[in-house]
């Protein structure tokens, strides 16, 4: 049994008793990691009822593992698993779902993601370096002189939602709306989303959706030199994007090219200023300011759960067995302090150089935003400390009730 509170683990029986609304595990979910890592990595959660992973090697592998999808109708009926039938009050945030390049598998996941990726190549995204650059001065600009600011809506939140919709083509004045919208659809993602919640969700999806039409209306009819107008134009094999697929996938760029990296930055500025080390020797120079990011994605990661479904039934190499349909989790939190891949994991260690961390996934599904969420990270951090080198928390930064996604709720500096 465990020592560490909330939490309650049968070692041999491999069974985990975790409540994800303990605000002790999900103000910090380190402890509890520790304690899974020490006695069971691989383990059933009872509350969710489902195998989760929390191992660094075993969740890199399952991620990779091509007999797990993100989806499962493409190879079974509803009724063969015996799942429920769709929820009518959820059918504009479905129809969002059916064609988004994060819950597809190929051959679709592979024509939708040929078409959307040369956007998002590291040459491609280098080209917006001083464009981030100008958008994190000039918000610091806005506020420099106040001697305090709620970091997270100020600078967080409008450096990658700019940034994201000046690449599609929207105009950044709808950012409100859009981070609105995304806000709303992301609370899908916890553990039982309420009916309240899924109500909510479906309302933003169909607004979403309404907005991004008559927007793509627009480009069809005035080209513009935009990732948009270029998934519009994008042609392979004489297939073109449909209209839904073009919906769908705006929508998850603009939600995962923002939602993610708002609370990346959060968890990073925070994780730093706890940890007592000198912003002026981590952000030194460029190889320092990388180095001190990767150990931010380790340590403060912003997605904690990644899940996939048995395409056929399996047995793993440790006697688990699953079914056809079965969903499993993937810890990357759990995974980037796994004390068997990385000394001393609930340490904040930037000279770290232990491997890669497991926050942008791998395999299929590897985050096809990871080289700009990078980029943002590299420019919008080091500019923040050097222009406010007395920068320091005006107290304890609340955590928001999220275990999915592990985010501040809010971030007020002083300096």
């Amino acid at each position: 049994m465990s020592a560490v509170p909330g939490i309650t683990i049968d070692g041999p029986a491999r069974r985990v008793c975790l409540d994800v609304r303990n605000p002790d595990f999900y103000r910090n979910p380190l402890p509890a990691y520790a304690a899974l890592h020490a006695q069971c990595p691989a383990f059933f959660w009872e509350e969710p009822q489902q195998w989760f992973f929390a191992g660094y090697e075993q969740v890199n592998a399952l991620l990779r593992d091509r007999r797990f999808g993100r989806q499962i109708l493409h190879v079974a009926t509803r009724e063969e698993l015996g799942l429920p039938g769709p929820k009518p009050h959820l059918k504009d945030f479905d129809a969002l779902e059916a064609h988004s390049l994060l819950e597809l598998e190929p051959p679709a996941h592979t024509r939708l993601r040929t078409l959307v990726n040369r956007a998002f190549v590291s040459r491609q995204i280098e080209q917006l370096r001083p464009d981030i650059e100008a958008l994190s001065h000039a918000i610091i600009d806005s506020f420099e002189t106040d001697g305090a600011v709620e970091m997270l809506k100020t600078y967080a939140e409008t450096i990658p939602v700019t940034i994201i919709a000046r690449m599609l083509g929207i105009p950044v004045e709808a950012a409100p709306r859009l981070l609105d919208w995304s806000h709303r659809m992301v609370k899908m993602y916890v553990f039982n989303p309420s009916f309240a919640t899924e109500l909510d969700a479906n309302q933003a999806s169909a607004e979403f959706a309404a907005y991004l039409k008559d927007i793509i209306a627009e480009k069809r009819a005035k080209p513009a030199d935009d990732l948009l107008t270029h998934m519009i134009g994008s042609e392979k094999d004489g297939e073109r994007l449909s209209e839904a697929e073009l919906i769908s996938t705006t929508v998850l760029l603009l939600n995962a090219g923002h939602e993610a990296t708002v609370h990346q930055i959060g968890n990073a500025v925070g994780a730093i200023l706890q940890s007592g080390l000198l912003p002026a020797t981590l952000f030194a120079d460029e190889e320092a300011t990388a180095r001190t990011v990767e150990e931010c994605l380790r340590f403060a990661a912003p997605l904690h759960i990644f899940q996939r479904y048995a395409l056929t039934d399996i047995v793993l190499e440790d006697g688990i067995a699953l079914r056809k349909g079965d969903r499993i989790g993937l810890m990357l939190g759990a995974a980037n302090v796994d004390p068997r891949k990385f000394m001393a994991p609930d340490t904040f260690m930037p000279d770290r150089n232990e491997g890669a961390n497991m926050s942008f996934g791998a395999g299929l599904h590897f985050c096809i935003g990871a080289p700009l969420a990078r980029l943002e990270l590299n420019l919008s951090l080091p500019i923040l400390f050097r222009r406010l080198p007395g920068l320091r928390l005006k107290h304890e930064p609340p955590v928001k009730d999220s275990f999915h996604f592990h985010g501040l709720e809010r971030l007020d500096l002083v300096w």
